[in-house]
C-alpha cells in the first residue's frame, strides 16, 4: 500500500501584509463612497432633515386653526369673543358666515376645522342670568388638533367675558359650552389612521416600483434594445406606470375593504369618486417614482431617493402630526406633496361624504403635481447610455 503523502500547510500569513491588505481595502470603500455622490449626500442629509422636521416644524399643538365664526346678533360680548379668538394662538378666524347653511358647508368642505355659533339674543341672556349655549362644532377627522383646542376655547371665552363689565357674578359659568365633534364624535383614533394609511402605504410602494423601473433596465443591459425600439420617452413612460396604477388601485381597493371590514370605518361619500381620485393620486406616485429612475445611476440610488422624498410625506402632510400645528414655511413644503392633498381627500369622502366641488383644491393641486412630475421625467429621459 501506497503511504499517505503529509497535508500541505498554508504558509504563514504576515500580519503586517494583513492590516495592510485591510487598510487598503478600507481607502477604496471610502474612495467608492466619495465617488457615489447620491449615496453620499444621503448620508449627509436624511440625519439633517429628520433633525430639522422633529426640531423646528413638528409641533403636537395646533396653532392658527382656521376658524368660521356665525355671529347672530352684534353686542359688546359678541365682540369681545372674537377678539379673544383673534388674540390666542389656538384659533385663526378665516371665515364670518351669515346663515347656518353655509356654516355646515364651509366645515364640511374643510375650508375651516371649527366653527363657532354666537346665537342671537346671547349677550341679553348671559346679563339675565341665563346661562345661554355657545355652540361649537368642529371638524374632529383630526382627533388630536381638534381635542386639544377645544380643551382651550372655554377658558378663553370665559377670559374674554370676565373684563365686560355689568355681568352678573357668580360661581357657574355664564354660558354653556355646547361642542359637536362631528364627522368623528367618540374621537376614535382609527378613523383617522386607517384613512390616512392607504395614501401612506401607496406612496411608498408606488415610488419604489417605478424608481426601480429604468435603472434596471440600465443594469440588466436590456436598455439598449429598449432605445433602438422605434418608441418614444412618452410612450416608455406610459407603458412602465400604467401597469402599476392597476397594482395600486388593488392596495386601495384591500387596504379600505379591510379597514371597513375589520375596524368599522364608513365609506360616507362615493366609492367611484374615491377610486377616480386615489388612481389621481397613485398616478402622481408614479410619475414622481420615475423621475427618480431617469436621475438615479442605479437601484440603490434610486431607492435612496426615494426614501428620501418619503420621510417628508409621512412628517409634513398630516399623517402623523396635526397640519396646522406646523410653522409656515412647513405647511408650504407639505401642499407640495401629493400625499398632503389625498389625506384630505380620502378622510373627506369617507368620513364626511364629501363632493368634488368639496375637493376642488386639493385634486386640481395633484393634477398639476403629476403634469410637473411626468414633465421632469420625459425631459430627463436620456435616448442614450451616456
Amino acid at each position: 500500500m501506497s503511504r499517505m503523502l503529509p497535508m500541505a500547510k498554508d504558509p504563514p500569513r504576515d500580519r503586517g501584509s494583513f492590516w495592510h491588505r485591510t487598510w487598503a481595502m478600507l481607502v477604496k470603500e471610502f474612495i467608492q463612497l466619495r465617488r457615489d455622490r447620491v449615496s453620499f449626500a444621503m448620508i449627509v442629509m436624511l440625519p439633517l432633515m429628520q433633525l430639522l422636521l422633529f426640531g423646528y416644524a413638528i409641533n403636537t399643538t395646533p396653532r392658527d386653526l382656521p376658524t368660521a365664526v356665525l355671529l347672530q346678533e352684534n353686542s359688546d360680548l359678541g365682540r369681545s369673543i372674537l377678539a379673544a379668538l383673534r388674540n390666542t394662538q389656538y384659533f385663526k378666524i378665516t371665515h364670518q358666515v351669515t346663515s347656518e347653511a353655509e356654516f355646515d358647508k364651509v366645515l364640511a368642505s374643510g375650508q375651516v376645522l371649527f366653527a363657532i355659533e354666537i346665537p342671537a339674543g346671547f349677550e341679553r341672556a348671559v346679563r339675565r342670568g341665563e346661562r345661554p349655549a355657545l355652540l361649537v362644532a368642529a371638524d374632529a377627522t383630526d382627533p388630536v388638533a381638534a381635542g386639544s383646542a377645544m380643551g382651550a376655547l372655554g377658558q378663553i371665552v370665559q377670559s374674554a367675558l370676565a373684563h365686560d363689565y355689568g355681568l352678573p357674578e357668580a360661581a357657574a359659568p355664564l354660558f354653556e359650552f355646547r361642542a359637536h365633534a362631528r364627522y368623528n364624535p367618540a374621537g376614535a383614533t382609527y378613523l383617522n389612521i386607517v384613512p390616512g394609511l392607504v395614501g401612506t402605504i401607496l406612496t411608498m410602494t408606488m415610488l419604489i416600483f417605478t424608481a426601480l423601473s429604468v435603472t434596471r433596465e440600465i443594469e440588466r443591459g436590456t436598455m439598449e434594445s429598449l432605445l433602438a425600439m422605434p418608441i418614444t420617452p412618452v410612450e416608455i413612460m406610459l407603458g412602465k406606470i400604467v401597469p402599476y396604477v392597476l397594482v395600486g388601485f388593488v392596495q386601495a381597493a384591500l387596504i379600505i375593504g379591510i379597514g371597513v371590514l375589520l375596524f368599522g370605518v364608513p365609506v360616507i361619500g362615493s366609492l367611484g369618486l374615491l377610486a377616480l381620485l386615489s388612481t389621481l393620486f397613485i398616478t402622481a406616485n408614479l410619475a414622481i417614482g420615475y423621475t427618480f429612475s431617469t436621475i438615479a445611476q442605479n437601484q440603490l440610488q434610486a431607492m435612496q431617493m426615494s426614501m428620501m422624498f418619503f420621510l417628508p410625506n409621512i412628517l409634513l402632510s398630516g399623517f402623523m402630526f396635526p397640519f396646522a400645528g406646523m410653522p409656515v414655511w412647513a405647511q408650504w413644503i407639505g401642499e407640495a406633496l401629493p400625499l398632503t392633498h389625498y389625506l384630505r381627500i380620502v378622510r373627506a369622502i369617507m368620513l364626511k361624504g364629501a363632493t368634488l366641488p368639496d375637493l376642488t383644491y386639493d385634486s386640481l393641486a395633484l393634477v398639476g403635481l403629476t403634469l410637473v412630475a411626468m414633465t421632469i421625467a420625459v425631459s430627463r429621459f436620456r435616448r442614450t447610455l451616456d
